[in-house]
């Protein structure tokens, strides 16, 4: 995906993501590239707004492949936690598939938790994994990808419109 420096671009971490349809429709109303990650090929729609990036075999390929291209500007949907991390480091919005935001602020305490519980989950003090996904989480997905979009957008013009006027002046 190349894209100039100011376009958002939207990757999808795929295998198991529940929401690319939703993702591919608000990307294609907002003109948005995305990227659909995923260790094999996985089926997308018919639009030049959309790649399919097959990032191979490895364990960690497609978190590799999204958390090396994602950075200021980009929005990422993962529910990997540690991927999360990663692209809120380099500076990306990252959206879980529920309408969750990782932020700054939130993916210290949110990695910690995922390590006690997999460490629970191993001890078999717990066994249960996350609730189902909803039709409540996919409309909160929506809602969160949107506001995502309208915020960065803003920001970026902010940050054209005193480049503009200088130029002018």
């Amino acid at each position: 995906m190349t894209a100039s420096p100011n376009t958002t671009s939207i990757y999808v971490d795929a295998d198991a993501c529940p929401v690319k349809d939703e993702i591919y429709r608000v990307a294609i109303r907002h003109g948005l590239p995305v990227a659909v990650v995923a260790g094999n090929f996985i089926r997308i729609p018919h639009d030049p707004l959309i790649q399919c990036a097959a990032a191979g075999p490895g364990m960690d390929a497609a978190d590799d492949w999204i958390a090396a291209r994602a950075g200021p500007g980009d929005i990422v949907v993962t529910a990997d936690i540690p991927l999360a991390s990663r692209c809120v480091k380099s500076g990306a919005a990252v959206i879980a598939p529920n309408g969750k935001p990782f932020t700054e602020d939130s993916i210290g305490m949110t990695l910690a938790v995922r390590n006690l519980m997999t460490d629970l989950r191993a001890s078999g003090e717990i066994t249960g994994g996350p609730r189902s996904f909803s039709p409540r989480d996919r409309s909160t997905f929506l809602a969160t990808l949107d506001q995502t979009i309208r915020r960065i957008q803003r920001r970026q013009a902010d940050a054209i419109a005193p480049r503009e006027t200088s130029r002018q002046g």
